[in-house]
């Protein structure tokens, strides 16, 4: 992992992002990469678009897809394709992870097999939570599903 491109941690030792409201599906990713491979005690700041960069500058939170800093899309490449790559996590299981979330994210739901689903179980905890942490929450087993499916599950069929 490349710690130069950690941010800054707060007095207790943690870091503190910020992102747009509603989350959907790499809103929910980053997050879940961020508290499993980087912070597990990070801190997840859910704000209106227009209070990103304040809330940013209050907290010193970091931003990601929200348009504000350097974690956000890049041409083809979604937010947790672009974390990925700055933090270089460069292994097997999660490229195939960052597949399945990059079509579920940008429209192309055909990407892998996955990623419709990925998409679909995205909107239906966007409609089960309002509360954007709790959604959180609940959504992070998901991600640890999936990565354990990509990690060591790809040649098991059901049958």
């Amino acid at each position: 992992m490349r710690t130069d491109r950690l941010p800054e941690r707060d007095e207790t030792g943690q870091t503190i992002w910020v992102t747009r409201a509603r989350p959907k599906v790499v809103r929910i990713a980053c997050p879940w990469l961020i508290r499993r491979f980087i912070d597990p005690k990070a801190v997840f700041l859910f704000v209106a678009p227009s209070e990103v960069p304040t809330i940013a500058e209050r907290f010193k939170a970091t931003p990601f897809d929200t348009g504000h800093g350097v974690w956000n899309d890049r041409g083809d490449a979604c937010t947790f394709d672009v974390m990925l790559e700055e933090f270089n996590f460069q292994t097997e299981p999660l490229s195939r992870l960052a597949l399945i979330v990059r079509g579920a994210d940008t429209g192309l739901p055909d990407l892998t097999p996955q990623s419709a689903g990925l998409l679909a179980a995205s909107l239906g905890y966007s409609r089960m939570y309002r509360d954007d942490l709790v959604q959180l929450d609940a959504a992070l087993p998901l991600y640890d599903a999936f990565y354990r499916w990509c990690r060591d599950g790809t040649d098991e069929t059901h049958g």
